[in-house]
């Protein structure tokens, strides 16, 4: 009889040990958590600038589980403070996307007031003199003529590397075009976007939809209807030269301008 006592004594200590074992499992799974979630924000320059407090707060409360944990702390303390990390990371992230956003919206305001400007001293000009040196103009620009229609190319000088927001050097390109099409209103065109061959192909080809996009978004904006536009994007499909030379790959990361006849007919796509 005196066994029974016993075996429940053994019993009890294995569950003890048991829910011991899995609590410190799942604090180490927060911790781990903690520290993915910490590195993705660290060294990330926007996150650095616009929530370094939230950064901080995020390393101070990851160092404080790391030492719990190496001297045998509470599961349950280095649990909370993985979360505290994970949230005050995750917070800094959301803080720095947010920023991002607002710069965005206040940078394309800006150029849209600029070019809405511009815009408006090009009307002083007379509907003739206009049409005359916007077909100067247009002749100027990286053009050419083949079985998919007048085609003009914008190299990726106009976006900065990895990037789909158009550049300043982008506003007398794109005005040139929206009087083109203003002055032509039966006219569509199709943007299409394309990368170099170097990366991750779903991210290239990401990446070549958002910068056509982007003038798309700028066309748009100034007036343009969206009905005539097309927007797509190829990736490094389609290349016009090797992609073995710095110079050979800044040919191939480009957005053309497909411009339909008189009529409104495209060309069919690629």
């Amino acid at each position: 009889m005196k066994t029974l006592p016993a075996l429940a004594s053994v019993l009890l200590a294995a569950t003890v040990l048991s829910g011991c074992a899995s609590s410190h499992s799942a604090s180490e799974q927060a911790l781990q958590a903690a520290h993915a979630g910490f590195q993705t924000v660290k060294e990330d320059p926007d996150v650095l600038r616009s929530a370094a407090k939230d950064l901080i707060r995020a390393g101070e409360s990851l160092a404080r589980a790391d030492r719990l944990s190496s001297y045998w702390g509470s599961a349950d303390d280095v649990t909370h403070y993985a979360y505290l990390s994970q949230q005050y990371s995750a917070i800094a992230g959301q803080k720095s996307a947010l920023n991002l956003n607002q710069e965005r919206a206040v940078k394309l305001e800006l150029e849209r007031q600029r070019l809405q400007l511009a815009l408006r001293e090009a009307k002083l000009l007379s509907v003739q003199e206009q049409s005359s040196w916007l077909d100067e103009q247009m002749v100027s620009l990286t053009t050419s003529e083949g079985e998919r229609g007048l085609v003009m190319t914008l190299g990726d000088v106009l976006f900065d590397a990895g990037h789909a927001d158009l550049k300043a050097s982008a506003n007398r390109t794109v005005l040139r075009l929206v009087q083109f099409l203003q002055l032509n209103p039966r006219r569509i065109v199709r943007i299409e976007g394309y990368t170099d061959s170097r990366g991750d192909a779903q991210e290239n080809l990401e990446l070549s939809r958002a910068r056509a996009q982007a003038v798309a978004d700028v066309l748009v904006d100034l007036g343009i209807d969206a009905q005539r536009i097309e927007v797509q994007g190829h990736g490094a499909s389609f290349s016009v030269t090797e992609n073995a030379s710095a110079k050979g790959r800044a040919q191939n990361r480009r957005v053309e301008i497909v411009f339909s006849d008189e009529q409104g007919r495209l060309g069919s796509s690629r």
